[in-house]
């Protein structure tokens, strides 16, 4: 069994061939089973993490499981919160593959797929690119948008300055034309696609500011209480969404819902009909469209299997 540090899980995850291993996954098929949360106590009791459990498998090929533990507490002592390991499996004998890099897995494979969602839903002369957040999915997604898109110009906006001009500055610093912008409403006007990936639980982007054309991407908000658009953006736009999860957990969509802005079975197609042209996407120059997603096992294993094969052929 092999493993595989940071560095050597991210080199081997180029997004030109990322985006290809999730969309050839997401047609071959994949068994994904609904992830397991548990409660870490401390003993005593008390609740002082979260462990999730996230599997997938194709049939006679790969099996894999990602495990995430989430321990708030530790910010309190100087170190991330949240850590993941990807392990991978031979899915015909169940013989231990590789142990990989979890947090490198979910961090690309989440902006892989959101560039393959915008493939089929946003605008093919898509040129400027606005990123909210700065950490570190956001600070992915303008390779991930190059991969698809002609971007030549990228905004950056973040609720701290100082997190914006540095992702500025390391895109920069890899030739990418970048800018930090204070004025989120009038930046997300000029944006040709608006991608989210963000922690906040308010609304950062309003239905009123989108312009015909625009793609807003929401990938940051994945459970009930986090919110990243706000109900009017899902009654202006055509919504994707990567899987049906989002409609359990996702609040951007369960506030739309609840308020009456937007109806689960308004959802126009998963990132799946996309892939497997069941749906043909973008229907005109002028629609608004609005692709959510919260995370799927498939994309885990079809990264997992990317890096692992290309490290064998290495």
């Amino acid at each position: 069994m092999q493993i595989f540090d940071e560095i050597t899980t991210a080199r081997h995850l180029p997004f030109h061939n990322l985006i290809a291993a999730i969309e050839q996954t997401m047609i071959e098929g994949c068994t994904v089973p609904l992830r397991h949360i548990h409660a870490v106590d401390d003993g005593e009791g008390q609740q002082v993490g979260t462990l999730l459990l996230m599997p997938a498998w194709q049939g006679g090929k790969r099996l894999g499981v990602k495990t995430v533990s989430i321990f708030p507490g530790n910010r309190d002592h100087g170190f991330p919160g949240l850590h993941s390991v990807y392990v991978l499996y031979d899915a015909s004998t169940g013989k231990p593959l590789a142990i990989l890099d979890g947090d490198v897995i979910t961090s690309r494979r989440t902006a892989a797929a959101s560039a393959l969602a915008a493939r089929s839903l946003s605008r093919p002369d898509s040129r400027t690119l606005l990123i909210v957040g700065a950490g570190r999915v956001a600070s992915l997604l303008a390779d991930a948008y190059r991969a698809v898109r002609p971007i030549e110009k990228v905004l950056v906006w973040n609720i701290s300055a100082d997190s914006a001009t540095k992702l500025v500055h390391r895109l920069r610093a890899d030739g990418i034309s970048a800018e930090h912008v204070r004025d989120l409403e009038a930046a997300t006007q000029k944006a040709d696609i608006v991608s989210c990936a963000t922690l906040a639980t308010q609304p950062l982007i309003h239905g009123t500011w989108l312009q015909p054309g625009t793609h807003l991407d929401l990938i940051g908000s994945f459970a009930p209480q986090m919110r990243e658009a706000d109900a009017d953006c899902f009654r202006v736009a055509s919504v994707f969404v990567d899987t049906n999860e989002a409609l359990m957990k996702a609040g951007d969509i369960l506030d739309a819902i609840a308020s009456g802005a937007f109806e689960a079975a308004q959802v126009a197609a998963t990132l799946e009909d996309l892939c497997k042209s069941r749906h043909p996407g973008r229907a005109s120059s002028d629609q608004i469209t609005l692709y959510k997603g919260v995370g799927t096992a498939l994309a885990d294993l079809a990264a997992a299997s990317l890096a692992y094969d290309a490290a064998c052929a290495e």
